[in-house]
C-alpha cells in the first residue's frame, strides 16, 4: 500500500493518456475529493462529470472547475476562443472535507495555459507532488522520460508512474531504471467503468 499524501496532481505524458480514469480510480479508492482546475471542451461528458458518474460521489466531493472552456483544445487556445484570460492568480487550493484531494491537469506538462504559463507551472504553483500517467506501449519511453526530466528540472516531486495499457515488462523496467522512478501501477482497459470496477482496479494493481 502506498502512502498517499493529502493532495496530489495527476498529469500525463499526453492528452487522452488515461489521466481521468486514473483520477477516478484514486478518487474512489481513497474516498477523496476531485478537482480539475481547467476543463477545455464542454459538448461531451466532461472529466468532472465522468468522475462524478463513475465514482458515484456526491457534489460535496466533486469540486467545480475554475475554468470551463467550450472548445476541446489546449487551454490557451480554448481561452482565446472564449475571450477568457487564464491567470495563475485565479488558482487557489479549494476547501475539501475529505482526507485526500486528487487534482487533474489538462493535457501534458508543457501545454500552455496563457502566453507565459504552462500546466507544469500550475503544478509548481500549487506545490503538489505528481502522479504521472503514461502509455505502456511503443513510444512511451521518450514521452515518459522527457516528462520526468521536465518535472525534475522544476524540482517537482514525482510520486511515481502509472502505466496504462497492455503490460510491457521491458518498457516498465526501462522507465523505472532510466527515470529513477517507481511504477505505482499497471492498468489495462476497465469495462464496465463504475464504482465497483474502479475499486477493484485499485485493489488489484496499486
Amino acid at each position: 500500500m502506498h502512502d498517499w499524501p493529502s493532495a496530489f496532481f495527476v498529469t500525463g505524458t499526453d492528452t487522452g493518456i488515461g489521466k481521468t480514469v486514473v483520477s477516478a480510480i484514486l478518487t474512489k479508492a481513497l474516498n477523496a475529493s476531485y478537482w480539475k482546475p481547467i476543463q477545455a471542451g464542454l459538448e461531451e461528458e466532461t472529466d468532472t462529470e465522468f468522475v462524478r458518474r463513475t465514482t458515484g460521489f456526491s457534489d460535496s466531493q466533486i469540486i467545480p472547475e475554475r475554468y470551463r472552456l467550450n472548445t476541446p483544445m489546449s487551454p490557451h487556445a480554448a481561452a482565446d476562443i472564449d475571450d477568457v484570460k487564464i491567470s495563475m492568480d485565479d488558482f487557489e487550493v479549494p476547501n475539501y472535507s475529505t482526507d485526500h484531494l486528487v487534482v487533474e491537469g489538462a493535457g501534458g506538462l508543457l501545454v500552455p495555459m496563457n502566453s507565459q504559463d504552462m500546466i507544469i507551472d500550475l503544478i509548481s504553483y500549487l506545490d503538489f507532488p505528481v502522479v504521472l500517467v503514461a502509455s505502456s506501449t511503443l513510444g512511451t519511453l521518450n514521452h515518459t522520460l522527457l516528462s520526468i526530466e521536465a518535472l525534475r528540472r522544476r524540482e517537482i516531486s514525482i510520486m511515481g508512474v502509472v502505466l496504462n495499457g497492455p503490460r510491457h515488462q521491458s518498457n516498465r523496467e526501462t522507465i523505472q531504471d532510466y527515470g529513477d522512478v517507481g511504477i505505482l501501477a499497471e492498468i489495462n482497459t476497465i469495462d464496465p467503468l463504475n464504482a465497483e470496477t474502479l475499486q477493484e482496479t485499485f485493489n488489484n494493481n496499486f
